[in-house]
């Protein structure tokens, strides 16, 4: 994976930009080398990148001068929320200006009778649960970073969770948002209003990685807690036998509120790390139930028999404190694979679920083929895929080793009907995947989106196109850092 060359007449400037920066953040300006060393990354391993300077705003009028001045100056912009992305979507470049909104953190308005909430990009997922979890709401989309990453960021990527099967993806749970154009025009879009007429670009927003904007204010929809939760764990001999299960749940019309899988590697390291309790198995499926009782009590019982038709075991978790128990071992997941390897590459791809043993199988093909271990933990409901690759940096080949090993599992995804990425994103990570998806027709509408937004290719290049944009501004044809691509592009 190649990032771009940093444009040096740019860098040349850096005096200059600093110091306009400062005038519009006095007291937010990261420019000195040890301090940007804080986020000369995210969380994608391998890669580290400090910027030109970091920028720290708080408030929309900041951000909107800073994207003003970014555009008259030609300098490229980078959004950036806790730097929690998996893909790369926040790495930072050495002629660009990092954007952090981590200092937007207010909870504006928190609307019961509507039920939503608006707030700041930088307000932690966990958090908006937090806020209102007295009243007896909760907000759905619960990634396993919920804890560190922000709302902004989960706009950006269209994070999902564990319990996004039955209440869907941050898409499914966003309302409105107030988004800072390239130019520094603040525009809103939605509101508490569900479904607002016209065109749908609140939906063209959602998941758009950082490419043509940036959220500066969330409005998002808040959910009552169901009055019953009921969890199960399933365990099994084979893998295939997990597999048949969920597809065999699923076919018989039970929508599980979770229902999340971890092999035997994934097991044992997490076992190591918090001990949650998961028996001896070559896989295990948990999975929520919830609804009013007599609900719950019948898709549980259908979900049971299903497991032991498919050859499993199920239990079921006593109380709360054995609900809590078990969940806190799954999302522990990511952070015990430190205990097998320095380094750990999380993919991330959705699959037909009816592809699922066949999909595993030939992960563990490819485990073999480039020597690497890899643990699986995944969203089994909607079949989206997050192996995770075992590697060490500092051993040599390593690091490449992972990165093809990982291309095979993506490339496999999109072979069997599925998609590169369920709620990652695309990043700099699958960038040069996207020609295995998209055919150059499909890559021109893409292009003629950012283009639109962002003609002069200063919000976040270098990321999820295969290569850098070509847009079009007045007549001419602006490209940054690589060759011109798609040089039959429309002009507008």
């Amino acid at each position: 994976m190649k990032l771009p060359l940093p444009d040096q007449d740019i860098i040349a400037r850096r005096a200059e930009i600093v110091a306009a920066l400062k005038a519009i953040v006095p007291d937010g300006v990261v420019a000195d080398p040890s301090g940007l060393a804080a986020f000369d990354s995210d969380a994608l391993n391998g890669y580290r990148q400090k910027p030109l300077a970091c920028v720290l705003p708080s408030n929309a009028a900041q951000v909107s001068a800073i994207l003003r001045y970014a555009s008259s100056a030609g300098v490229p912009i980078v959004p950036r929320g806790a730097g929690t992305s998996l893909s790369g979507g926040a790495l930072p470049r050495a002629d660009g200006i990092l954007v952090g909104l981590g200092r937007m953190k207010s909870i504006l308005e928190i609307d019961y009778e509507n039920r939503c909430v608006t707030l700041q990009p930088g307000v932690t997922n966990l958090n908006i649960t937090k806020a209102v979890e007295a009243e007896g709401f909760y907000y759905a989309p619960d990634p396993s970073s919920q804890i560190a990453c922000t709302i902004g960021g989960n706009v950006a990527e269209n994070s999902g969770g564990l319990h996004c099967l039955k209440y869907g993806l941050t898409t499914n749970n966003l309302l409105g948002v107030t988004f800072v154009l390239p130019d520094g025009e603040i525009v809103k879009l939605g509101g508490k209003a569900p479904g607002p007429g016209g065109l749908d670009l609140l939906g063209l927003i959602t998941g758009s990685e950082g490419l043509l904007g940036m959220v500066v204010e969330v409005i998002v929809r808040i959910v009552k807690k169901a009055p019953v939760t009921r969890t199960l764990m399933a365990a099994f001999d084979t893998v295939p036998d997990a597999g048949a299960c969920v597809a065999a749940i699923i076919a018989d019309g039970i929508v599980p509120a979770a229902m999340e899988f971890m092999d035997r590697p994934s097991i044992r390291a997490v076992e190591a790390y918090n001990a949650p309790g998961y028996p001896d198995a070559e896989a295990i499926l948990i999975i929520d139930a919830d609804g009013v009782e007599a609900e719950v009590t019948d898709a549980i019982a259908r979900i049971a028999d299903h497991v032991r038709s498919s050859r499993g075991r199920v239990t079921e978790a006593t109380d709360e404190k054995a609900r809590a128990k078990l969940w806190a071992g799954r999302k522990a997941a990511f952070a015990a694979m430190g205990r097998l390897a320095p380094d750990m590459i999380c993919m991330d791809g959705t699959i037909p679920r009816q592809a699922l043993p066949a999909v595993l199988e030939k992960i563990s093909e490819y485990s073999q083929l480039h020597g690497l271990p890899v643990c699986n933990v995944f969203h089994a409901g909607d079949g989206n895929l997050h192996p995770l690759i075992i590697f060490d940096a500092m051993k040599d080949g390593d690091l490449e080793k992972a990165e093809a090993f990982g291309a095979d599992i993506l490339r496999l995804c999109v072979a069997v009907g599925g998609v590169l990425s369920g709620e990652h994103g695309v990043g700099v990570e699958k960038r040069d995947l996207m020609t295995d998806m998209f055919d150059a027709v499909d890559l021109d509408q893409q292009h003629r989106i950012k283009c639109a937004f962002d003609a002069a290719g200063l919000l976040n290049p270098g990321k999820v196109f295969p290569t850098l944009s070509a847009c079009v501004e007045q007549g001419h044809i602006h490209v940054r850092g690589a060759e011109l691509p798609f040089a039959h592009l429309p002009r507008f």
